[in-house]
């Protein structure tokens, strides 16, 4: 029974880290599928396995990609991400925006200040100001938490 307790933890470690292959049954390397210590569902060392079969083992990329369920544009991605990076640039990058695009720091401290000198101005005034002054428009609501979030930074 431990085993598969180890198993299941590994499965949720691969998938808090994003590191869970979508298509583990494409991996058809034989390694894979020989040895224990290989796990098709590790994105990370199937990555890196398909990179070792062509820089090591002479592989073409064609077939290194197909054996390991990949497309050869995955293929050069991971080889581009490797050079510049090392194995961490194999780990998958959360997608989305990873911070906020309208609300640079410079408009956060121009706000921090405006607030500071004028405390009751309003997050819809202060969205006007910035509007007229950067030329960018803000929801209110965004200025708000762009505020409290520096204020825990500051903490």
């Amino acid at each position: 029974m431990p085993k598969r307790k180890s198993v299941d933890s590994k499965l949720e470690a691969l998938r808090e880290h994003d590191s869970l292959n979508p298509r583990p049954q494409a991996v058809l390397d034989s390694l894979f599928h020989e040895h224990e210590f290989f796990d098709a569902r590790d994105l990370v060392q199937v990555k890196y396995e398909m990179l070792r079969r062509v820089s090591v083992d002479g592989k073409t990329i064609r077939q290194a990609a197909a054996d390991f369920g990949c497309s050869r544009p995955t293929f050069y991605q991971a080889q581009n991400a490797f050079t510049q990076a090392g194995l961490p640039g194999l780990v998958p990058r959360k997608r989305g925006p990873r911070g906020a695009h309208k609300l640079s720091d410079e408009i956060l401290d121009f706000l921090l200040q405006t607030k500071t000198e004028q405390p009751t101005l309003g997050a819809p005034a202060l969205a006007e100001l910035i509007e007229q002054k950067f030329g960018v428009t803000l929801h209110p609501r965004t200025i708000e938490r762009g505020i409290e979030r520096r204020g825990k930074k500051a903490r």
